[in-house]
């Protein structure tokens, strides 16, 4: 999961073919009889008046695009000759103050009353856009949720300054839960969160500082952002296959660059030029890049020590995070859910130590999506090394709707379950 820049591949593009924009089609979630839906929301990646459309098994694109799976019209949308007809959402907008900043949010209902209707709150990645309005809180509404989206510190109607610091997002994690639980009182049952990527770091901590019934993650990491990045550039120099001697020398390198990190940029000079050296004469040492060290190892020390905070360390990042001390001090249902060829956040750290934790007695439900990239998303390998994004993965928002509402049952897509070994 991306540092430094936005992460939310649930957000991004899929390419296609121009055709003639479906100019009646209106932004909303729209039902089947026997329960699919596909949500329609504006998005920058889609030219207007074209809109983003995504179903629940995953498909995903704009609606001006050929061969699109939908036709609008009046107040309905059409699919594989049935008519689909609009849910009505109760939306109620929100403020919020968390450690004396003014937080925004909206908390989107399914229609009727139900006291026992689950209510969570979506924790947000490292991503600066904002939630409200996006495809990720309808699609979870759609499935009989009650849901509440707020915009990070920073970003979108929330004030305060963007940060990365994950107990002062945990608070605002509890704050917007204890808010969407006053809002909607009368009619929830059990409440909790999920977070996506970095939401991962941040919604079980939020979980031990207010009350909440569970915790679900997408994509998350339970290892520290140093462990993340060492873990990225083993992932690369093993595609490249360059063997054990390459994943040692990229091991030292993001030792020594977690040295610099550590200490604030004052010290850990020595080991990085030692690792520097046994790079030299490797080829492909300028294109290693992992979260962070490749760019810290190509740059001059003199250049480090002016201006490597500002450039890497200016947002607050807990670096050696321990994730698992945090779910050790959790008793409530988690499920992990795991991309199973995730480049941004590779999975051997975070899928031992969630073993652990459940040979250890924590009431933790893993599944792992084979064939998925960060996102989990299913792609295409190009010639070069890189991938074609194709597809939310089929099973992945059911599975996270059926598992918050406790009625997990079947199969989901691919989805493999893992247990403790």
């Amino acid at each position: 999961m991306k540092i430094f820049a936005s992460t939310l591949l649930l957000l991004a593009a899929l390419p296609g073919a121009p055709a003639l924009a479906q100019t009646a089609c209106q932004p909303g979630t729209y039902a089947a009889p026997d329960g699919d839906f596909v949500v329609l929301v504006v998005s920058p990646a889609v030219a207007a008046p074209a809109l983003r459309y995504q179903f629940r098994d995953g498909r995903r694109g704009a609606t001006s695009e050929a061969g699109a799976p939908l036709a609008c019209g009046g107040a309905q949308v059409t699919v594989k000759g049935e008519a689909w007809s609009p849910i009505a959402f109760r939306e109620t907008p929100a403020r919020f103050d968390s450690a004396g900043t003014q937080m925004n949010g909206m908390l989107i209902e399914p229609p009727g009353n139900d006291a026992k209707r689950p209510l969570v709150v979506m924790v947000h990645g490292s991503e600066r856009t904002s939630p409200i309005g996006g495809l990720y809180g309808y699609a979870m509404a759609a499935q009989g949720i009650s849901v509440f989206v707020y915009d990070k510190r920073g970003t979108g109607g929330s004030e305060g300054e963007y940060t990365q610091n994950f107990e002062l997002l945990a608070a605002d994690a509890a704050k917007a839960l204890d808010t969407a639980r006053g809002l909607a009182a009368g009619r929830h049952g059990r409440v909790g969160f999920f977070g996506g990527s970095q939401g991962g770091w941040v919604a079980p901590l939020a979980a031990t500082r207010t009350k909440a019934d569970f915790v679900a993650v997408g994509f998350g990491l339970v290892a520290s952002p140093i462990e993340e990045d060492r873990e990225q550039m083993v992932s690369e120099v093993r595609a490249a296959g360059l063997g054990k001697d390459a994943e040692a020398l990229v091991t030292r390198l993001s030792a020594a660059t977690a040295g610099l990190l550590l200490s604030d940029f004052h010290t850990g000079y020595d080991a990085l030029d030692a690792v520097r050296r046994d790079m030299a004469d490797k080829p492909w040492a300028a294109k290693i890049e992992g979260e962070y060290s490749g760019a810290i190892a190509r740059m001059p020390n003199d250049e480090l020590r002016r201006i490597g905070r500002a450039r890497f360390d200016n947002l607050e990042l807990i670096w050696d995070y321990d994730a698992v001390a945090a779910l050790r001090k959790l008793d409530t249902p988690l499920l992990w859910v795991l991309a199973g060829e995730d480049r941004e956040a590779p999975i051997e750290t975070t899928r031992a130590a969630l073993r652990g934790l459940q040979a250890a007695g924590k009431p933790i439900d893993t599944y792992l999506f084979p064939g998925t990239d960060h996102g989990m998303w299913e792609y295409v390998d190009k010639a070069d090394g890189t991938r074609d994004y194709t597809r939310l993965t089929d099973g992945y928002l059911k599975l996270l709707g059926d598992w918050i509402k406790g009625d997990v049952r079947g199969a989901y897509g691919r989805a493999e379950k893992l247990t403790p070994r």
